[in-house]
């Protein structure tokens, strides 16, 4: 595949749906062109292929769009999963996406409200969102206490999916989250974190500039 075939991936370091998007990437060794994105000057290119203006956003080069998260992990693992993450060792691929949409649609706005208080005007935030947050990775460690990963013994898209949002929610008080009693929580997000997996999706690109051709992603 030639450089101009490689999809565009629209993407920014710190978020936890582009980390999960750089994941999957990695895990199936797709190349695309990547964009890193300053969301504060969010480029054109990027608003014209996704008005929504979230990352990430993955450009084929037939002009297909991919603009959410979960889309780009499957069309990626689809591709290759040599790591069998669409292939839980517990469950099936629904369960997984039933555990990654509690994530997304319940743990992530208390997320919000315990880590960004000030941009909410009822009182369900701080420490109070912090307890209602609490209560999913109180399932994860529950869920953990039975297998290594999320879905069994091996990694799989599930635990990719999740676990941006839990280092996110570990880095709002460090010393509260490691004293929690939640030893295989903090042990399954530390090898995630100091993996050389996390490492290469988490590799730092200067923000893109318009009219230049983005790096080549993932990097050797």
């Amino acid at each position: 595949m030639s450089a101009t075939d490689l999809p565009v991936l629209y993407s920014f370091r710190r978020c936890p749906y582009a980390m999960r998007a750089r994941l999957a990437l990695v895990a199936s060794g797709q190349h695309c062109e990547l964009r890193e994105v300053v969301l504060k000057n969010k480029p054109a290119e990027m608003l014209a292929a996704s008005p929504k203006g979230t990352v990430p956003v993955l450009v084929m080069a037939d002009g297909t769009v991919l603009e959410q998260s979960l889309d780009v992990m499957r069309w990626a693992l689809q591709r290759s999963d040599p790591h069998h993450w669409l292939q839980p060792g517990v469950g099936t691929l629904d369960d997984m996406l039933a555990l990654v949409a509690a994530c997304d649609d319940g743990f992530k706005p208390q997320l919000d409200r315990y880590k960004y208080p000030g941009r909410f005007t009822d009182t369900n935030v701080g420490n109070a969102a912090r307890e209602q947050g609490a209560q999913f990775l109180r399932d994860l460690e529950a869920r953990l206490s039975a297998s290594a990963h999320l879905a069994g013994a091996h990694a799989t898209l599930a635990d990719a999916a999740v676990m941006p949002f839990v280092r996110q929610f570990a880095m709002v008080e460090p010393a509260w989250f490691d004293a929690q009693p939640w030893p295989r929580l903090h042990a399954w997000l530390s090898g995630w974190t100091d993996s050389a997996l996390f490492a290469r999706a988490m590799h730092k690109y200067a923000p893109w500039q318009g009219g230049e051709r983005g790096v080549d992603f993932p990097p050797a």
